[in-house]
């Protein structure tokens, strides 16, 4: 008999494999109904994310079959910096899957999921649903399956097919003709390349970045990336931090760079409006990356004049309303930063 009306699980399923599908199983073992939160459900596609959020459902009603009739699938949107977002994101869309049922009279909700190491402390964020803790399933992990996902040996994809649910095998497979397997199999190969470059190292290396925010008139100052990781994406003007540079510097040497913006220094450091540190240590593929972000401010006047250059395709002005609503198109945790200084929520 399930002790729950409803278990929870929340994962990113890139893809979904075999540990997950055994997870899954146990939690309709223990409640009626499973509800699955897809996580970064409004992120661009990348190496780290290549399947949209409607993709990965369906990989996983796929999976289960006939059990999928007992699955609430919902998106659940990133908030890097701002946890009790992500907390309350969480307990809506736990309350929407609920409210969908229709059901009546209290409810009983549990939270499934396996504490393998720090990554799974928001396991004890929700103290008023019981957790339910699972053994971990031997197999390669999701990013382990991603390697050879973008890769053509027949032992990697032998490894895949032992490794993921039929169903799932079958949908990797289709994908791996797509324009998209394309553009993220050239942003992977951009990646592992880079990470040769320092793999001698005696330690992996902590990268230093710094990148600016300029508002102007109710518009922010744009770049789209001309190369590879994340081309063809929305961007802050940035980059790396020179030897003799101070972040700040960096900051606004990057922004002219790359966007020609026709504002005299003195006046860009007199709009300095404020500056903050972004260091999730996933938010870059290219490895440890924490960048310094500084918020220009200039409320009213005409917007001066830009143009794309050095690693920008394009440079330009949008509305604020405009790139607050553009998850899906905003380079690693570009976003994230934008909500930070923009006070969006």
């Amino acid at each position: 008999m399930p002790r729950h009306d409803f278990i929870a699980y929340i994962g990113r399923f890139e893809p979904f494999h075999l540990g997950h599908h055994a997870v899954l199983r146990r939690a309709l073992d223990l409640g009626q109904r499973a509800i699955v939160l897809i996580g970064s459900a409004d992120a661009p596609r990348s190496a780290r994310n290549p399947w949209t959020y409607q993709e990965r459902a369906v990989m996983i009603r796929a999976a289960m079959g006939e059990d999928a009739a007992r699955l609430t699938i919902r998106p659940l949107i990133d908030h890097l910096y701002n946890e009790t977002a992500w907390v309350g994101e969480v307990q809506a869309q736990v309350a929407a899957a609920i409210a969908e049922t229709s059901h009546e009279g209290p409810v009983s909700v549990g939270l499934i999921g396996h504490e393998k190491d720090a990554s799974s402390y928001y396991l004890h964020a929700f103290p008023q649903w019981d957790l339910v803790d699972v053994d971990q399933v031997a197999m390669l992990s999701a990013t382990e399956l991603r390697q050879h996902v973008f890769t053509d040996d027949a032992g990697g994809q032998r490894l895949l097919e032992a490794n993921v649910p039929p169903a799932v095998f079958e949908t990797l497979q289709a994908f791996r003709r797509t324009s998209a397997f394309s553009q993220i199999a050239d942003e992977w190969n951009h990646v592992i390349d880079y990470k040769k470059i320092w793999a001698a190292a005696p330690y992996p290396p902590t990268f230093v970045t710094a990148d600016a925010v300029v508002v102007h008139s109710g518009h922010v100052l744009l770049i789209k990336r001309r190369s590879q990781p994340g081309k063809g994406l929305w961007a802050l003007p940035g980059g790396f931090v020179n030897q003799d540079e101070t972040l700040l510097a960096a900051a606004i040497r990057e922004l002219r760079e790359e966007t020609r913006l026709k504002l005299p220094e003195p006046v860009l450091r007199g709009g300095l409006k404020g500056q903050a540190v972004f260091d999730y240590p996933d938010r870059s593929m290219r490895g440890r990356t924490i960048t310094h972000a500084f918020h220009f401010d200039f409320p009213t006047g005409p917007l001066p004049a830009v143009r794309g250059s050095d690693d920008a395709a394009r440079a330009r002005w949008l509305p604020v309303a405009e790139v607050m609503g553009m998850r899906g198109h905003l380079f690693e945790d570009h976003y994230f930063i934008l909500e930070r200084f923009l006070g969006a929520s």
